[in-house]
């Protein structure tokens, strides 16, 4: 019971963390500690020697872990697109040379950083 509480407190620290200006990573760690700790404890309290404690600490953590994977792969990252997330080039055949727009500003540059005319 001790240790389920305790389960249930750093659940909750991490969710109101998630709360803060963070990116997906954090928000789907977060969130898959609590989904993965819940299912956890109903699984280890219904098989096995009933241990509702060690089931939500092995699904937190594999929750947690899947879910900074998928929060990884929303931001662009962990081999989601090859690297060039958001960045479409084209080629400028007067210059021969590849150029982009920054999806930020709306403005045009070629792909070292230079201004495009």
């Amino acid at each position: 019971m001790r240790l389920t509480l305790m389960a249930m407190m750093a659940s909750s620290a991490l969710l109101a963390a998630a709360c803060t200006q963070s990116g997906n990573v954090e928000r789907g760690a977060a969130t898959g500690a609590v989904l993965g700790g819940v299912a956890g404890a109903v699984i280890g309290n219904n098989t096995g020697d009933g241990d509702a404690a060690q089931g939500a600490a092995i699904g937190a953590a594999i929750g947690a872990a899947g879910g900074a994977y998928a929060g990884c792969v929303r931001d662009g990252g962990c081999g989601a697109s090859g690297g060039n997330v958001n960045r479409r080039q084209s080629y400028d055949a007067r210059s021969g040379r590849y150029y982009f727009q920054d999806q930020q500003s709306g403005r045009w540059f070629y792909e070292n950083g230079d201004p495009y005319p």
